[in-house]
Formats: structure tokens, C-alpha cells, sequence
């Protein structure tokens, strides 16, 4: 009897030390504020309507090898993360936008609340027949990231800031989709970023 009693108290504090586990990863996470992503809108309350990436915009997470790889099309904004899958939404292309300059120099910003050793950070940006009412594919990208940030498996502070000159020739609506590729799990973290130039 006592042997029982003293496995059964064995399995519930390794169920009770798995969930304390499981809960702390979701903290280890980041997103870009610079251009300002929809994940960072959610949280901020400046979107409504966003389910819980209100509490969780650091957590959009999902496979790594992106384009090739990755979140399926229409999931691009999500991670493929369906608990985040207001972020797939392009609510008519009314996202709040952030305005760039074509050509000029811009830096992007990452808030990390925990950080990863990296592999890299690449941003995409929609090509010129983009249509900001439709869900995001890869046929709506660019073909190449147009900003590639090696870390060669070094882990980000608390911020990164990434300094790129935007491609030239764009104007209108576009969505910069950055991807953090996180070195020593299958995973990346995905965000998208609704800009006007």
C-alpha cells in the first residue's frame, strides 16, 4: 500500500513540475515593435478582436526553413500557430500601417522577453501585385529576403536593432513578414508588419 501511495505522490509531482515547465516556455519568446507588427498592435489594444495574442505576442512560433518551409500559405502571419490565427486575418487591409520611405534606411527592433541562440533574422517584403484584402502567400513575397542578419548562433539581448535601406520602387500597402530563426530547435518566430510607403 505505502508503495502505491508513494508512486502516485512520485507522478503527481513530475505532472505538477511538467506544467510549471510547459507554462515558462511561452515567456522565452520575441516579436519586432519597429515597424510595429500586428502582434504588437494586438497587444497594445490599438487592434481589437485579436484573441490571446493580447497576452502572448511574443509567441508566435512555428517550423523553421521558411519559404521553402514553414507556416502553410495563408498561415504565414500566424506562424501556422492556429491559436493566433487572427493575425492571418487581413481585415480588409485596415491593419494599422506603418509609414516608410522606399529606398531610404530604416531600422527594425525586436523586444525579446527571453531570448534564443539565433541562426539568423530575415525579412521579406510583398512584391508589387500584393493584395493587402487577401491572406498572405509566398507567391505574394519577394522570391528573396531583402534583409539577411547572421548570428551565427549568438543569443540577442534584451533588443535587437537591424539596420536595412528598404528596397526602392515600392509604393502603396505592402506587409514585411520577419522571421527569426531560432539555432538549436526546429522552430522560428514569425511576424508580420503592415506598412504604407
Amino acid at each position: 500500500m505505502r508503495s502505491r501511495i508513494g508512486t502516485a505522490a512520485i507522478g503527481a509531482a513530475l505532472a505538477a513540475v511538467s506544467v510549471v515547465a510547459t507554462a515558462g516556455t511561452a515567456e522565452a519568446h520575441g516579436y519586432p515593435t519597429t515597424p510595429t507588427s500586428r502582434q504588437s498592435f494586438c497587444a497594445q489594444g490599438a487592434v481589437s478582436d485579436c484573441g490571446s495574442i493580447v497576452w502572448e505576442p511574443q509567441s508566435v512560433e512555428g517550423p523553421k526553413g521558411f519559404p521553402q518551409l514553414g507556416p502553410a500559405d495563408g498561415t504565414i502571419c500566424s506562424g501556422g500557430n492556429q491559436r493566433f490565427a487572427e493575425l492571418d486575418d487581413p481585415r480588409g487591409g485596415t491593419w494599422p500601417a506603418t509609414r516608410l520611405a522606399a529606398g531610404q534606411q530604416h531600422t527594425f527592433s525586436w523586444r525579446f522577453t527571453a531570448a534564443h541562440r539565433t541562426t539568423d533574422f530575415q525579412y521579406f517584403i510583398t512584391d508589387d501585385d500584393y493584395d493587402p484584402t487577401r491572406p498572405l502567400t509566398r507567391a505574394d513575397l519577394e522570391p528573396r529576403p531583402f534583409l539577411t542578419v547572421p548570428m551565427n548562433g549568438a543569443q540577442p539581448g534584451a533588443t535587437e536593432n537591424h539596420q536595412a535601406t528598404l528596397p526602392a520602387g515600392k509604393s502603396g500597402r505592402h506587409l514585411i513578414v520577419a522571421v527569426w530563426n531560432v539555432h538549436d530547435t526546429a522552430n522560428a518566430f514569425y511576424a508580420c508588419s503592415d506598412v504604407e510607403f
